[in-house]
């Protein structure tokens, strides 16, 4: 019986696993601190990025300091809460890019409200940021990147941010509108997934719990939730972006082409012991 073990050139391919030089990625809610962060990864390892979001001063601020680093960046406007729009930056970025080979959604927002007195307004506006956005950006580059697929080019990838709160609710707190669209966000990757493997294109997502950046500054500046946080997380600390930029890295280069529909739980241990 012959060997069906493959016969794997280590130095080139174990070598490529994270290289993402030629490749593009649009990052959109790309300056704040999480996506910063991973925009900087993605582009370190040589890819391409369009940082895209609604601050279109921002977006480009971070972009003049990838280039003046020596990475290829654009700044775009976006505004999660306009679908038009969202097409619009998803075609411009393809356009200036060359194509859009990496989706990494990093856009989120939470209107925190306990469930008797959660609102209308404020419950749509949660839905079409976590959501609704998440489809249509999804949608867009899918367009892009089946049409490369078709073409010859394949292996692009979709990853988006969601949160521990995809898989826990919250004790104490008003987290309807969060927890629903994070866990429904979980769905509509396993389902993205499944519609999109035949082009060899993966959908997968990231799930921090609480990270060390301006949006959790209410948590950790208080010592009492502070304390609570880090007591709850099994390895003691809360994350850090580059915590994060790590599993991105991993669902955006060639080392994720055979995991696609998953969620990896960016936790310290939270999901394990919950």
């Amino acid at each position: 019986m012959s060997d069906i073990t493959p016969r794997i050139d280590f130095d080139k391919e174990l070598a490529g696993l994270f290289d993402l030089h030629g490749r593009t990625a649009c990052i959109s809610g790309g300056y704040g601190g999480i996506g910063e962060a991973i925009a900087w990864g993605l582009a370190q390892r040589g890819a391409s990025v369009a940082v895209s979001g609604r601050d279109v001063k921002k977006a480009q601020a971070l972009a003049d300091a990838l280039n003046a680093a020596g990475h290829v960046a654009i700044g775009l406007a976006m505004d999660a809460h306009d679908v038009a729009d969202i097409r619009r930056c998803l075609d411009e970025a393809a356009e200036r890019l060359g194509g859009i080979d990496v989706l990494m959604n990093c856009v989120g927002m939470q209107r925190e409200e306990r469930l008797l007195e959660v609102t209308e307004a404020a419950y749509d506006e949660v839905v079409a940021v976590n959501l609704k956005a998440a489809m249509f950006q999804a949608q867009a580059a899918a367009r892009h990147q089946v049409a490369a697929a078709e073409a010859g080019r394949r292996g692009a990838k979709q990853v988006h941010l969601l949160s521990v709160r995809a898989q826990l609710g919250l004790r104490g707190r008003g987290y309807s509108a969060y927890c629903s669209t994070k866990g429904g966000l979980v769905m509509l990757i396993r389902q993205h997934a499944l519609e999109l493997a035949s082009h060899g294109i993966t959908v997968n997502g990231v799930a921090p719990t609480v990270v060390r950046t301006e949006m959790a500054r209410h948590w950790l500046e208080n010592p009492a939730t502070r304390a609570q946080i880090t007591e709850r997380i099994p390895l003691g600390r809360v994350a850090d972006p580059r915590d994060v930029v790590g599993a991105a890295l991993f669902l955006c280069s060639p080392a994720s082409d055979f995991v696609t529909g998953q969620v990896i739980y960016v936790d310290g241990g939270i999901t394990a012991s919950q």
